[in-house]
């Protein structure tokens, strides 16, 4: 079977099966968190301190406006699906990567599927030297910030510095609980996976700093890690420098789980280059995140973890066929979302 119908036959597998049900005299509040890679999602402005011309968006001979606002609402319509058959409402909390500034974000959280969602957003200006960054967006009815703060991965190659996205952390309160979020895009495999691999090791050392700067103050953290990390669930950046875990029941105190390892093992992917196709976009989390197979879900815990790969999302024809249906593909735009699908992940906590 060709890669190509691999990942098109295994997209059409169930992975959103919820087989959580409400326990009789039990009543449960369902909170969604995700991630997805914005695909390129720049404005039509030059910015003379960017590298924006590169943007498949500013190789545009014609008609950038129209592309640009119709992305916009491409964008906002898959977040807004996101959770919503289950947790009734579009993600409380989801990172985003590959945009170029916040007024990008401003546009993507007024646009017509997401402006009643009342959509903050917490964004810095990182260093990268294409000038796409990291973000993330949240309800204010659910999520509560009180801290955040950029990281810059100290990152060299042949001694140079790698200027490269920034990791944010974000603290604050899902309804009444403190949690933490740290939203990754580590760098790519440009000039092949083992010679950029030393690249992503440092960004996943990165977040074992942040990790132990959390614990600092809260021990027992719950803390999730997400992002397009370029990376496969089982690459050393995660095995050997974050040293997580892909079984639930070998999980112990301080470890961090990785959900999506599983799902990699099983064929799963979020997209595809070259014929090549990779579990890049990953939700990560620490063990207190975990019922441990107590059914204790007095306070949050992770249910299920998943893709969010829906048939409109995947392209039906030509070189991507099978593919998340990109917007832009050799200078020109496709019409699609973005190349990358989305991750989520339910958490719940049972009524008081």
């Amino acid at each position: 079977m060709s890669v190509k119908r691999t990942l098109l036959f295994f997209l059409f597998i169930s992975i959103t099966s919820f087989g959580f049900s409400q326990s009789k005299g039990k009543q449960y509040k369902i909170r969604t968190l995700a991630f997805y890679n914005l695909e390129n999602l720049f404005d039509t402005i030059n910015n003379p301190n960017k590298n924006d011309e590169a943007s498949p968006i500013m190789e545009l001979k014609v008609n950038r406006s129209k592309v640009y606002w119709d992305k916009i609402d491409k964008l906002g319509s898959v977040i807004s699906q996101i959770g919503v058959d289950k947790a009734r409402t579009s993600p409380a909390i989801i990172g985003v990567c590959e945009v170029e500034n916040k007024a990008v974000l401003e546009d993507l959280v007024k646009s017509k599927f997401l402006k009643k969602m009342n959509y903050e957003i917490i964004h810095y200006e990182s260093p990268d030297k294409r000038g796409i960054d990291v973000a993330l967006l949240y309800q204010k009815r659910y999520f509560k910030p009180v801290n955040h703060e950029s990281f810059t991965p100290n990152i060299f190659r042949d001694g140079y510095r790698v200027y490269t996205r920034d990791q944010l952390l974000v603290s604050g309160y899902l309804d009444d609980e403190l949690i933490h979020v740290v939203v990754n895009h580590w760098p790519s495999r440009s000039g092949g996976e083992a010679k950029s691999r030393p690249l992503r090791e440092k960004a996943a050392y990165q977040n074992t700093k942040i990790l132990e700067k959390v614990r600092e103050s809260d021990p027992n953290a719950k803390v999730f890690f997400m992002g397009d990390f370029n990376d496969d669930p089982t690459n050393s950046s995660f095995k050997k420098v974050l040293k997580t875990v892909g079984k639930k029941k070998d999980v112990k105190a301080g470890d961090i789980f990785n959900p999506y390892e599983e799902l990699h093992r099983r064929g799963f992917n979020t997209l595809g280059y070259r014929d090549n196709i990779n579990l890049f976009d990953q939700i990560l989390i620490t063990a207190p995140l975990l019922d441990s197979g107590k059914k204790d879900f007095s306070s949050y815990k992770m249910y299920k973890a998943m893709i969010f790969n829906k048939r409109f999302l995947t392209g039906k024809k030509g070189r991507y066929k099978g593919y998340p249906f990109r917007s832009f593909s050799n200078g020109n735009y496709t019409g699609g979302y973005s190349d990358h699908y989305p991750v989520y992940m339910y958490l719940i906590k049972e009524k008081k």
